[in-house]
């Protein structure tokens, strides 16, 4: 066993690896959301439609989904000190060209590089923390990396807004040079490769990574651009719902036959592993669809501006960063991560249909207090999350399972906003279909309602032809408002339920089993 000095260095050398890879995952997943705000200037300033400039997110998301599911082979092939060099090195100098893009498919082509690199950076930081860390260890390992990658999405759009407005769009990729300094100096003097991996000793499935390729990309744009298109009245869709399904069937299949996979979907035998896997893609779905419906809840019905809504959306990420070192310490008490995942689901539906609660005349404190559960329940959910799902997998295989985890949460991420979007579009015509339907002419409540416009307009000197048309363009208006109202309170009730849901794949897993490793105490 080691000394108190020796065990006192090799602590501190373990915490300044965890600082090394949560920041450069941070990195990478801040730029999957600060980039939003942005688009607006983006446009203007590259000469671009808005529309146009939405490539700039969509080619970032795209080329990380293609990677995100062979990090687990790369790391092996190359060893994984030298895999996230690479990547860091790749994703700091890509952050530059983006910020010096002189032209629009110059920024997308960059954000390609840049999506490509960044893939690796969760998967991998995921993997050298479980590994740095022996068992007890682990939950206030992931906690400290969780606070990242959980606040990083819910702050990101506060920050790109900020940094836009005050300075420029371009800021918003510079920002990533220093913290990608620091993080290539720390990796450099303190990651090491376990002795199981043996670099270049594997044969790369071009067939496989083709297949991967194609499949993933047509599954993203699709994802992405569905509803701008109508999804499946599309063409354009139809075909890429097509290539994506035949491409990635096929990418199974091989998987499954050949010796040395790309993916390996054999982890999928650990009961655990596979249910695990499953609520992170629903957490996934539900985490990211929140971030896209609140703050359009916030502006467009409440009448907040962008950076009101900003304000009032970080109390959730303020609650988790909270919460996340209580929940390292009940983990590290061994407290059973079950019965703490099924609490964050029962506290995460709570703060969704307190959402589902609101009207129009909700205002900022009335959201505080679901933000707050929401934010509480997230800490409760994920850390626990990941400590069960890689508890039985062998070390070795550790890279391909935090992979995998990765880009389920990816695609989950991806359908529920398109999810939302889509939610909210076709009940919003529901619901105004629904309501226009019961605004008969010899509806008394309508006409007294018109009566009382009329009379509000004609006070303002306004003729009468004109102040009829005009209260009845008011009542449209409010119409529409509440059918828009109607259709946020049906998203938030599909989510709370979906939160329930989930709570029962809990009953598929395992309690954690892992014990510290004598070999790693004693290092």
């Amino acid at each position: 066993m080691a000394g108190p000095a020796e065990a006192r260095l090799m602590i501190s050398k373990r915490w300044l690896v965890a600082i090394a890879v949560m920041s450069s995952a941070v990195m990478e997943v801040l730029d999957t959301s600060v980039v939003n705000v942005s688009l607006p200037h983006i446009a203007g300033s590259l000469s671009s439609t808005v529309d146009e400039a939405t490539w700039v997110l969509t080619s970032y998301i795209v080329a990380n989904a293609i990677i995100l599911p062979i990090t687990g082979w790369l790391s092996n092939y190359f060893g994984r000190k030298r895999l996230l060099m690479t990547v860091v090195t790749g994703f700091t100098l890509s952050s530059v060209l983006c910020g010096m893009a002189p032209s629009l498919p110059f920024l997308i082509f960059f954000r390609v590089l840049q999506g490509s690199t960044g893939g690796g950076l969760q998967p991998l930081s995921q993997s050298v923390l479980l590994e740095e860390f022996p068992g007890p260890e682990r939950g206030k390992a992931m906690s400290f990396w969780g606070l990242g990658i959980v606040a990083a999405p819910v702050l990101g759009p506060t920050l790109g807004g900020w940094i836009t407005q005050n300075y420029s769009w371009r800021w918003v990729f510079y920002i990533n040079v220093p913290i990608g300094i620091i993080s290539l100096i720390l990796i450099y003097l303190y990651v090491f490769d376990p002795p199981y991996i043996k670099r270049g000793s594997m044969r790369f499935d071009t067939w496989g990574m083709g297949m991967l390729a194609i499949g993933m990309g047509a599954l993203q744009i699709m994802l992405d651009k569905g509803q701008e298109d109508d999804w499946f009245g599309s063409r354009f869709i139809t075909t890429l719902a097509v290539t994506a399904s035949v491409m990635l069937t096929a990418f199974i299949i091989r998987e499954l036959r050949t010796p040395q996979p790309l993916v390996k979907l054999s982890l999928f035998k650990y009961r655990t592993f596979a249910a695990g896997i499953a609520i992170v893609t629903v957490l996934g779905f539900v985490l990211y669809g929140s971030l896209v419906s609140l703050p359009l809840f916030m502006q467009e019905l409440l009448g907040w501006n962008a950076e009101t809504a900003g304000i009032w959306t970080s109390p959730r990420g303020i609650a988790t960063a909270a919460c996340m070192p209580f929940v390292g310490y009940l983990l590290g008490k061994r407290w059973d991560a079950r019965w703490m995942l099924v609490f964050g689901c029962i506290i995460g539906s709570m703060a969704f249909f307190g959402y589902a609660s609101m009207d129009l005349n909700s205002g900022t404190w009335d959201i505080l207090g679901h933000q707050i559960n929401q934010g509480i329940g997230q800490t409760f959910l994920f850390v626990p999350l990941t400590i069960l799902v890689m508890d039985p997998i062998p070390k070795e295989e550790t890279p391909y399972a935090t992979s995998l985890y990765s880009v389920m949460r990816n695609i989950g991420s991806s359908m529920g906003i398109s999810f939302v979007t889509t939610l909210l579009a076709r009940r919003s015509q529901f619901h105004q279909a629904r309501l226009a339907g019961n605004m008969a002419t010899s509806n008394l409540q309508l006409l007294q309602a018109q009566n009382q416009a009329n009379a509000v307009f004609a006070l303002h000197g306004i003729n009468p032809a004109d102040s009829s048309r005009q209260a009845l363009g008011f009542l449209y208006g409010t119409l529409q408002q509440q059918a828009s109202l109607l259709s946020y309170m049906d998203v938030f009730y599909v989510m709370g339920w979906l939160f329930l849901l989930t709570a029962l794949l809990v009953l598929l897993m395992r309690k954690p089993k892992r014990q510290p490793s004598p070999s790693l105490e004693a290092h």
